[in-house]
């Protein structure tokens, strides 16, 4: 009967050990990251002013926990009737957002009575920096979907604001 090899024991003790430890590696790979979860980015629908010509002036107070400041930040944004059919939809700027910074948003919207909205969408996020550069390391890039993930919108208004 022949002897194994040490070096071939030796490798092989090599391969087995990772597998052994495999199912936390695969945890840690199917998204639950061995650090801190990112903190949620604040999106509050704070008011909604009649202007004149029946139309509405929407306040938005978007917070960024963060030490990096985020920009762009671009949302899509869909508005529905009181009757919950869609009355718009809009792209909206929230960037630059700051370091540990709270900004108040605000837009218009020509036409739409106050009174009217029901509620709002953030249908998705079109942009969420910092931008892609020559001089920002790929890995800083935040995708899209994880910004969408972290936004955590509310409303003070009687509309709500979802996602």
């Amino acid at each position: 009967m022949r002897r194994a090899d040490p070096s071939l024991a030796g490798l092989l003790a090599v391969l087995l050990v990772p597998l052994l430890l495999a199912p936390p590696a695969l945890a840690q790979s199917a998204g639950q990251s061995a650090g801190p979860a990112a903190e949620p980015l604040p999106l509050e629908l704070n008011k909604l002013e009649p202007i004149q010509g029946g139309g509405c002036r929407v306040y938005l107070v978007a917070s960024n926990p963060d030490a990096r400041e985020i920009d762009p930040l671009r949302i899509d944004l869909v508005v529905f009737g009181t009757d919950e059919v869609i009355s718009r939809r809009l792209a909206i700027d929230l960037g630059p957002l700051p370091p540990h910074k709270t900004a108040v948003r605000l837009f218009d919207l020509a036409g739409q009575s106050c009174e009217g909205i029901g509620h709002m969408l953030v249908n998705d996020v079109l942009a969420c920096g910092p931008a892609r550069d020559a001089a920002t390391p790929v890995d800083s890039v935040v995708p899209r979907a994880a910004c969408l993930d972290r936004l955590a919108p509310s409303s003070r208004t009687r509309a709500k604001l979802t996602k």
